[in-house]
């Protein structure tokens, strides 16, 4: 499924309704060149998982750690990896299968470590459709249908509201 954004506000709101409807253990991939709104992604989904203080990019430290919403949330940015072992020193099996949310910026650099199931999130810009036109992809097995069709049924809903309204 691709959805078009056309603000980082979108971008957040996006993230924050997919933060609103994750269950324990599920793992996501996010890719995109720099700039596209990972972290304005990511920000929305940490949000919507019911975290409060602030959420950044933890391009130095690999890993930050977020316990205060409904879920454990783990947010990777694997970046500077060079070699996939450099995740056994960090635990990464503790976080993947700890029952929380991992969301891992740069997975193709651990590509080999990633769980089959996992659900995979694209960020692509286009200027062509303005400055903060983005398409992002959303993609996976079960879980990613799982999550497509709540977005889909809200979206549904949000319609049916408006309707309603006017």
């Amino acid at each position: 499924m691709t959805i078009e954004t056309y603000s980082s506000d979108e971008t957040f709101e996006l993230g924050r309704r997919i933060g609103r409807i994750l269950k324990p253990g599920q793992i996501f991939t996010l890719n995109g060149d720099l700039g596209t709104g990972k972290t304005v992604f990511t920000q929305g989904v940490a949000a919507g998982l019911g975290i409060t203080g602030p959420v950044n990019s933890p391009t130095f430290t690999i890993v930050q750690e977020y316990r205060d919403g409904r879920l454990p949330f783990f947010h990777f940015d694997v970046y500077r990896i060079e070699d996939p072992d450099e995740m056994y020193e960090i635990g990464y099996e503790d976080y993947f299968y700890s029952g929380g949310v991992c969301l891992i910026e740069w997975a193709e650099q651990i590509q080999e470590l990633i769980p089959e199931d996992h659900i995979d999130v694209t960020i692509e810009k286009d200027l062509g459709r303005g400055f903060d036109y983005r398409r992002i992809t959303i993609k996976g097995g079960d879980d990613a249908d799982d999550i497509l069709r709540s977005l889909a049924q809200e979206n549904e809903g949000d319609k049916r509201h408006e309707d309603t309204c006017h």
